[in-house]
């Protein structure tokens, strides 16, 4: 058997029809097939790669520490210096009360450590979630996901778990005294890169500040400068209680984390000890990498360019068949007329060497994420992949008429 039925056989499968690209290697904002056919990552293996494949900074920290130590105890216990020093860094980065780091395996489990959180600190059980929001696919997780078609064969999730709509005031009047956290992203990933309305997240901030419940922002797409700054919650003039971290944050390796005030994360440690435990979470290698990856990103110029390189995929990808684009910062969504059209664009973006992808929530918008260190004459090209590939399948629907 090839290594295509192998895959199909003996790898678990999470759709009827994946990509199936066989990849050997990626370097920068490349990624190359078997037959080193080049593809573009426009969408950074889903915000991932902020500084592009392979950078050779990250690599030589990822070996430097895999020749020193791996695992070596359960997450907590012994000190290890690559997750002190990137907790260290990433609080520097960070404001004055979010200075202690939990680092977890994935977004997913930095979810599910937060709202653990937030109901061990608050003795509360009620949590405000968001439609078409999305934070993993762990049971907690799940049940916080804004999606019913997603939630509803997995039931029973957890109860008292409210979803309002994104930008509502409903949402905002809903916070009350029960309320243990309001859970929600400040840029909308999987509805299609949506922002709120102006103000919103301030009047969430306030509410929560009134009755004693704790703000958790959910930055796992939108963090490590893909909107134009470090952090996408700087542009919105609010600071929340926890925030949630991951994609980016290894540098290419696997880790997530959730921050917070030293004294609120203590409540994990008492009544019940090790009241969040993980083993791998935090892993000696992960953090080297992800700690690598932050400071190239920090010593490039590549977020004060975010702004310019997102006018230009505005100004570039522009046609009929584009009825509609959100954006936010080198993060957006194009729309088309409906999710058949989208997924054949998407196929021929592919075949024509750029690999895209839809939106959980939005089928019919396709996404784009591509490295932050895309040179604007890099993005030029990809833009002008992906318009010869809808002028393919435009034309492609017009014979077929």
């Amino acid at each position: 058997m090839d290594n295509r039925a192998l895959f199909l056989r003996h790898v678990a499968q999470t759709s009827p029809s994946p990509i199936g690209l066989e990849m050997v290697r990626a370097a920068g904002i490349y990624q190359y097939d078997i037959n080193n056919k080049p593809y573009i990552d426009f969408i950074s293996g889903f915000s991932v790669a902020n500084i592009g494949h392979s950078h050779p900074k990250v690599i030589a920290a990822v070996q430097e520490q895999a020749a020193a130590y791996m695992h070596l105890i359960v997450y907590g216990e012994f000190i290890q210096n690559p997750q002190v020093a990137y907790a260290q860094l990433l609080t520097s980065l960070l404001p004055q009360s979010l200075n202690c780091v939990y680092f977890t395996n994935s977004g997913a489990e930095a979810t599910e450590g937060a709202m653990k959180l937030a109901k061990r600190s608050t003795g509360r059980t009620k949590i405000i979630a968001f439609n078409n929001s999305y934070h993993g696919s762990t049971q907690g997780a799940l049940s916080a996901m804004g999606c019913e078609y997603f939630r509803n064969a997995y039931r029973p999730l957890l109860p008292e778990v409210y979803h309002y709509d994104y930008g509502s005031a409903e949402a905002v009047k809903a916070i009350d005294e029960n309320v243990a956290c309001v859970l929600v992203e400040p840029v909308q990933a999987e509805s299609g890169v949506t922002k709120p309305p102006a103000d919103w997240l301030k009047l969430l901030r306030e509410a929560c500040n009134k009755w004693g419940s704790l703000l958790v922002f959910d930055e796992i797409q939108a963090g490590f400068g893909r909107t134009g700054s470090l952090w996408a919650f700087e542009q919105t003039g609010v600071v929340p209680d926890i925030l949630l971290l991951g994609k980016a944050l290894g540098g290419g390796m696997p880790l997530g984390a959730f921050v917070a005030d030293y004294k609120l994360m203590q409540t994990l440690t008492h009544n019940p000890v090790l009241g969040h435990i993980t083993t791998f979470g935090g892993h000696p290698v992960s953090c080297a990498a992800g700690k690598a990856a932050l400071e190239v990103l920090l010593e490039s110029n590549c977020i004060k360019a975010v702004k310019k390189k997102e006018q230009l995929l505005l100004q570039y990808l522009q046609h009929p068949a584009i009825l509609a684009v959100q954006s936010a910062g080198l993060w957006a969504s194009l729309r088309f007329k409906d999710f058949e059209t989208n997924l054949a664009i998407i196929h021929r973006c592919i075949a024509n060497g750029l690999i895209t992808d839809w939106f959980l929530f939005s089928p019919e918008r396709m996404r784009i994420a591509p490295p932050l260190i895309i040179t604007e004459q890099q993005l030029a090209q990809a833009c002008e992949i992906i318009l010869q590939s809808i002028k393919e399948v435009v034309s492609a629907d017009r014979l077929n008429r």
